[in-house]
């Protein structure tokens, strides 16, 4: 998922001029998120998506505690625990959480088209948190984006009257992980980047546990190998180490072109689909993704631009 703030940081400054290595560093990071969606298709085949949803989260938050405890990391201070929860909130518990139930009736490549929403998504919600006025322009393309992406949902379901839950429920994904990405980059500027999402885990962790014992409650899944594996990377990579990579090429910058990198995050999605689970590529995944894609990467460069006569 998977998961990527990038339409929220362009105006922090960058630590660095090396270009390519920003890009580089924030491409693995979106390489290490795109395998998110076509592996929790895998996962919840021996898995109940409750227990991956949280599971996961609970596997990151470890690393996070102990990486936090290690390099001796001063504790977020007032209000900005509020803000921790609502990072929270919308990266480590509503987007795996929903996305996991959505994946269990709808395919990875169906589900990466409607996700390919959440850069536009996020540039939206930057705006409101951030009370900009951007050109009209951005307005119409994150709305041709979203009907798009709706128009998408209902030709492969075949009408409004077959509409499955699995596309609100990605939908809310969507902008969970929108108001928790917008959320983080203004915070990251205060604790750090990596910081951040490791504070966002450790703040949720509590609930986190809960659930995971909850979803135990029949004991262990009996799961596959892959089964397992997938939920191992889904946990230490997607929900950890896949954001030191790509904050870290968001910190070496320039920021307004490596957080572009991640409009390149569902086509790779829907090619591991393909390889991974022998998903089909239909014409109507194809025009849809690019469509949505296309729609998201105009509205990010119109709100990165900066206003006529400035």
């Amino acid at each position: 998922m998977n998961q990527h703030s990038s339409a929220t940081l362009v105006s922090v400054p960058a630590l660095s001029r090396r270009t390519s290595t920003g890009v580089w560093w924030g491409l693995f990071g979106v390489f290490a998120f795109s395998f998110t969606v076509p592996l929790t298709r895998v996962a919840v085949e021996g898995m109940s998506p409750l227990f991956i949803g949280a599971g996961r989260a609970v596997v990151a938050a470890v690393l996070a505690a102990a990486a936090l405890a290690l390099t001796r990391q001063q504790l977020p201070r007032g209000i900005q625990w509020f803000r921790l929860a609502v990072v929270a909130g919308g990266i480590v518990a509503g987007f795996p959480l929903l996305t996991t139930f959505a994946l269990t009736s709808t395919s990875a490549s169906h589900g990466a088209v409607v996700i390919a929403l959440l850069p536009a998504a996020t540039a939206t919600v930057a705006v409101l948190r951030g009370r900009e006025r951007p050109r009209p322009l951005f307005w119409v393309l994150t709305i041709v984006g979203v009907v798009a992406a709706l128009a998408f949902a209902l030709v492969q379901s075949g009408g409004f009257g077959s509409l499955h839950w699995a596309d609100a429920l990605l939908l809310g994904a969507v902008i969970a992980a929108a108001i928790g990405y917008a959320e983080g980059g203004l915070l990251a500027r205060e604790l750090g980047s990596w910081q951040t999402i490791s504070w966002a885990l450790v703040v949720a962790s509590p609930v986190m546990i809960l659930l995971t014992a909850a979803s135990l409650g029949a004991g262990l899944p009996g799961a596959s190998p892959a089964g397992w594996a997938s939920f191992g990377y889904l946990g230490v990579v997607s929900m950890f180490l896949g954001f030191f990579a790509w904050y870290r090429g968001l910190a070496i910058g320039p920021m307004a072109q490596v957080s572009q990198i991640q409009l390149v995050q569902p086509v790779m999605t829907i090619a591991w689909a393909a390889l991974l689970l022998g998903e089909s590529l239909n014409l109507t995944t194809i025009v849809g993704g690019l469509m949505v894609i296309l729609c998201a990467g105009a509205a990010v460069r119109v709100r990165l631009a900066p206003p006529s006569g400035s």
